[in-house]
Order: structure tokens, then sequence, then C-alpha cells
């Protein structure tokens, strides 16, 4: 029976602590990072330090806290040496360190910068990123939208938020709230600005950001893309299903078991030179079989892509396992509506909602920067003790 999730956290702390790359020597540590936040009280009366409290709630979602009310007991419950860790100062008067009030993170958040709070957020996660290379480790950032459906601001404004994710770590690098009078399509290239090191990565994304604009920023920023062409790009898709497939050798099939189907997938890759889309190199015809193995019931679905990778710079494998990792932002998405409970959520004031949603992104990245697989088990061994939530986010 394989060992539980929480049993490999331990471990995996002692070799965080012992990686020199996540040296608070060489990267801001994560009260450092904090501190670029700026502070949106009015300084005269401000009891906690900003750090404070927004450390010991990122310690408080990472120990299972669902809510600003379980957050403000997490906090209430936190022993004194927590206090210490993240900084909090005596109380003159008392002669202890005072605890922040649910009211005093409530209030706080709502107000907080919620683009500064991403920006610090991806960066701590950027710096503890494990380091690889070599053509076979080609890097995959995944960009997609989710909506907070449990959570509205006044007028019953719905917040969505587009993020960028890592492939093969799941950490999220930058996120960016949409806005009401705008889409996913204009937030591309701001979020993707705040992604710092992009040149050589692959950025993956749906057929809503198959445009030209965005190709041309990637270019220029000298990263690559793989796109999808559906017929919100009639255009780009006639030509490509146009070309001799019949005639293309297959270069590659895989297969796969999973959310209750069977699945096979047949990939065809073609140089092209004359196709009007921006840095376009080759294009890619993928064939996906699936079968419900509860019903039995067989459907065959063709996908078609574009990308600007060279035959010499990734073969047809990295291209098939590129498009399929890229659905590894739902997974996240999966985990903050399940096990965060994201879209039950009535958090609604000002930015609090999204703040929350940052601080999710923040303890499922400390966790499987640490090697964690369950996130829930994590969560849940992480609420047993205070010391863990500590350790995962080096303030211990």
């Amino acid at each position: 029976m394989p060992a539980d999730a929480s049993s490999l956290i331990p471990p995996a702390l002692d070799q965080l602590r012992a990686n020199p790359q996540v040296g608070p020597e060489e990267v801001p540590g994560l009260l450092e990072r904090l501190a670029e936040v700026p502070d949106p009280r009015d300084p005269r009366g401000v009891r906690h330090r900003l750090t404070v409290v927004l450390a010991l709630t990122a310690c408080a979602v990472l120990a299972g806290a669902t809510s600003l009310l379980a957050v403000g007991e997490w906090i209430a419950d936190a022993p004194g040496y927590v206090l210490e860790q993240v900084g909090a100062d005596p109380d003159p008067l008392l002669s202890r360190r005072v605890l922040p009030a649910e009211t005093t993170v409530r209030r706080l958040l709502a107000r907080i910068d919620g683009d500064a709070l991403d920006r610090v957020v991806g960066s701590w996660l950027a710096d503890r990123r494990p380091n690889s290379t070599g053509v076979a480790a080609l890097r995959g950032l995944a960009v997609d939208g989710k909506s907070l459906r449990g959570a509205a601001r006044a007028k019953n404004r719905k917040i969505h938020l587009l993020a960028a994710l890592e492939h093969t770590t799941g950490l999220v690098m930058a996120q960016l709230d949409v806005g009401e009078k705008t889409n996913e399509i204009t937030c591309f290239q701001p979020l993707l600005d705040t992604v710092a090191g992009l040149a050589g990565t692959v950025v993956t994304s749906d057929a809503m950001h198959t445009q030209r604009e965005h190709a041309d920023y990637l270019l220029d920023r000298a990263a690559h893309c793989i796109v999808i062409v559906k017929g919100n790009q009639k255009k780009l898709r006639r030509p490509l299903k146009s070309l001799p497939w019949k005639d293309i050798p297959l270069q590659g099939r895989t297969k796969g078991i999973g959310h209750g189907r069977s699945e096979i997938r047949r990939i065809k890759v073609a140089t092209v030179n004359n196709l009007l889309f921006p840095g376009a190199r080759q294009a890619v015809q993928i064939k996906r079989r699936r079968t419900d193995r509860k019903t039995g019931k067989t459907t065959v679905k063709t996908v078609y892509a574009v990308t600007s990778l060279t035959a010499e710079q990734a073969a047809p494998a990295q291209f098939a396992r590129l498009v399929r990792d890229h659905w590894t932002i739902e997974a996240l998405h999966h985990v903050r509506d399940t096990t965060f409970a994201e879209d039950a959520s009535q958090v609604r004031t000002g930015n609090a909602p999204r703040a929350m949603a940052t601080w999710r992104n923040l303890a499922i990245g400390a966790l499987r920067a640490a090697g964690a697989k369950n996130i829930a088990a994590g969560l849940r061994h992480n609420a047993r003790d205070p010391r863990p939530p500590l350790a995962l986010l080096g303030l211990k």
C-alpha cells in the first residue's frame, strides 16, 4: 500500500532546507517579498505590520483554512513562536506579542493591491522552481482563466483570474484579475509581462488566445508558442486542414487511462513556411480516440495546432506532451475548487476574494515544491502542527 502523501513532507522539507537554490542568502525570503506589497492602511493607528498579517494568513491557508473566519481562528490559536518567526513585535504595554484579529485580516485583504500580491507570490515561487536544462526539458507555461463563482463584488461583479502555470512543477508564476470591462485576450500580454526569464519557454493556451498579437509578443521575448486552431481562426484552420495529412507518416502514438476513459493520441507534424501566422514553423495534427470505460462509447476528435518550434528544437513526442500538459492548469483549478472549496467561498468584499485565491496558489505551490503529491493530505498534515507551514514558507 503506498505511503500517505503527508508522510513524504518531512523528508521533503529536509531536502528543501539543504538545497542552496532556496537559501535565504541567495534569494529573498517570503517576508522580504511581502514587504514589497504597498500597505493600504493609514499609518496612524496601525498595530500589526503588513508582513506579519500577510505571513500569518499564508500559514493559515497552508494549514487548510478555507475562509477568513478559519484564518482568524488559526491565528488566534497560533503559539508564541509562530509570531516570533513571522516577525511580530511585542506590544510595549502588554510585554507580549499580540495576535491580529480576524477583522484586521478581513479589512486588510479587502484593500490589498491584488496585482502587487500576485507579483510577490509569483516571484517567491519562481525563485524556488528547480532548474532544468537541455532540449528534453523544454519549459512549458500554461495560460488559462478561472472564475471565482462564489465570490462577487458590489453589483454582482464576477471575478475572473487569468494565470500562468508551469507545466512540470505546477507552480503559478503569475496571476491577473481580468476585470469587469475587458476579457482574457487583452490581459494575455500584461500577465506575461510579470514573468521573468520567458526566453526559450513554450507558452500554451486554449483557442481563445490563438491571436497574432500574442504570437508577435512571444517572438519579441524570444519565447515559443503552441496554439490550438479552431473555428475562431477560420483563415488559419482552412489551410491547416488542407495539408496532405494522409501522406504524412504517423510520428507518435500514446495511450492513457484516466477520468473513467481510455485515450489513444496519434500525432503528425509537418514543416510549414507560408501559413499566415507569426513565427509558424510547424503544423501539428493530433487525433484523439476516447472510449468511455463504463458505456463503451468511442469518440474521435482531430485537433490542429501551430507552433514556432522547429523540428530541431522539439520532437513530435514533445509536442504531444506539451499540448497534453497544458491541462495541468485544470488540475490547479480542481484542487482550489475541491480541496479549498473556492467556488463555495462567500468572501465578497473588495480584493479579498482574489487575495484568498493567491494564498491558495501559494499553498499549493509550496506543497508541490516540497514534494507533496496529495495536496489535501499535505494540508491535513499541516493542520496538526503549526511548524510545517512555517518550514514550507521558509519562515523557520
